[in-house]
Parts: structure tokens; sequence; C-alpha cells
């Protein structure tokens, strides 16, 4: 096997036998090159012919396979495509945003959370899922709300909003990946004020350059946002106006140009 391996793999560095003082123990760090190309050829020699990765099935079970589209979004039906003054006011109201949220960052991460709010691991997507839209829309099933207003709202129902000392703590890392479960959940249903709500935070929060999984998501968000518009029947709903302001700030916030309305 040692031949077949050299055959397939020749050696840079030839080395021959080194001379070794007496004390040489491969155990310890190397004192001299002899002993360094020693301790190698030790070690080369100990590895196994065949190595087998030791992968934990939990990981792999979804998500094997992703699917690129490289198509643009749908065109806006007759009527729907939003005015290029409105596009330009949306993106300078959201730049805007993004400023404040990032000069008082320091502040809202400071502030203390209710008792009730427990935010997920990053990695938890049903956690996420159900902490943002709230167990009755993630469950969707109707849930009876109390009508004693003195119990106030109770957010694990209806979702907690994007409140700023949350999304102040949230990484870019868990704002990648909270953005990419609810697009997930976009991709399957609904379009929902909840959704909506988290979907502009969450983008407020992406840092640019965008990385390329980044990237990749919001793009999949626009043209998501387009294929729903299409099947609106009323271009006066307040749905359609939500989904033209994602189409906006993908598009022209963050250069994604090929995906933009055009002015109507």
């Amino acid at each position: 096997m040692e031949s077949a391996v050299e055959e397939l793999m020749p050696r840079l560095l030839p080395v021959g036998d080194c001379d070794l003082a007496e004390d040489f123990d491969p155990t310890m760090p190397p004192r001299t090159p002899s002993e360094y190309l020693k301790r190698v050829q030790i070690e080369a020699a100990r590895c196994p012919d065949v190595v087998v990765a030791q992968i934990d099935p939990r990981k792999l079970r979804k998500k094997q396979t992703v699917n690129i589209s490289l198509t643009g979004c749908h065109p806006a039906p007759e009527g729907y495509s939003p005015t290029l003054k409105w596009q330009q006011q949306q993106v300078s109201h959201f730049s805007a945003v993004r400023q404040s949220l990032n000069k008082h960052r320091n502040h809202w991460k400071a502030q203390h959370l209710d008792s009730n709010v427990t935010m997920p691991k990053s990695e938890d997507e049903e956690g996420w899922k159900l902490f943002c839209l709230g167990e009755k829309l993630y469950s969707e099933t109707a849930i009876a709300v109390s009508g004693n207003e003195n119990l106030g709202i109770d957010y694990i129902k209806i979702g907690f909003p994007p409140f700023l000392s949350i999304v102040s703590r949230m990484n870019q890392a868990t704002v990648t990946s909270v953005l990419e479960y609810l697009i997930n959940w976009f991709g399957e249903k609904e379009f929902t004020p909840e959704l909506g709500r988290w979907l502009y935070a969450l983008l407020a929060c992406l840092e640019k350059p965008l990385l390329p999984e980044a990237h990749s998501l919001i793009r999949q968000l626009a043209r998501r946002c387009s294929e729903v518009r299409v099947l609106e029947e009323n271009k006066n709903e307040e749905k359609v106006s939500a989904l033209n302001l994602l189409i906006c700030l993908v598009s022209r916030y963050f250069d994604q140009r090929d995906l933009a309305d055009e002015p109507s």
C-alpha cells in the first residue's frame, strides 16, 4: 500500500534516514530539522489508509439541495406598480431607519427584556418561527384570546414584534438565519402583517456589503413577493403596498436592480 501511495503522491522533498540523537522523543516538540522530518514520517505512518467521517445525520435531514433561480420578479399587474417617487421615498426612509438603529444599537441592547421574552438559539428554526409569528399563526389554529384587557397582550400567542431591544441583540449570523427561516415559511404560507414587520426589521439589520447567503435570500424574498402580488385581486389592499415595499428595498436599496418594479 505504501508504494501505491507514493506512486499517486510522490514526495516533493525525499527524506532518507535521519541522524537523530539517542534521546530523541517523538512525543516532544522537535528541536532540529531532522527531528521535525522524522516526526512527520512517524505521524504519516500512523494515519489509516481509509478515514470515515463522523457525520451527524440530524444536520442533514433537510436542505440538502439548494435550488437557485436566476429569474427575475414577476412584472406587477397593471396599476399595481408603485411610482418611482414612492420607491425613492421608501429607500430614503429605510436608510434613515438603519442609521438610527446602528447609532442606538448599544443603548437598546443594554435594555432589559421582559421576563416573558426568551429569544431562541440561532439554529432553532421552529423556535424562531413561533417567536416571531406566535402560536396562533404558527399552528394555524384559532386560539381564543381572553377579552380581559387587564391581562395585557399575550405575545406568546400573537408573536413578539421586532422590538429594538430584541433585534439589537441579534448578530449577523442570527439575522441571516432568522431571515432564512421566515422566507422559507413565506414560500409556503400567506403573507401576514406579523411576517411583514419582521422581514422589514431583519432587512434593516442586514449589514452591507451582503454575504452571498444573504444576497440569495433577499432575492428569493423579492421573487416570492412578486408571485404573491400577482394573485391579489385588489390593488388597494394593504398587502400589496407591503409587498411593493419589500421588493423596492431589495431591488433599490440593496442594489438588485434587475428585480426592480418599472415605475407606473
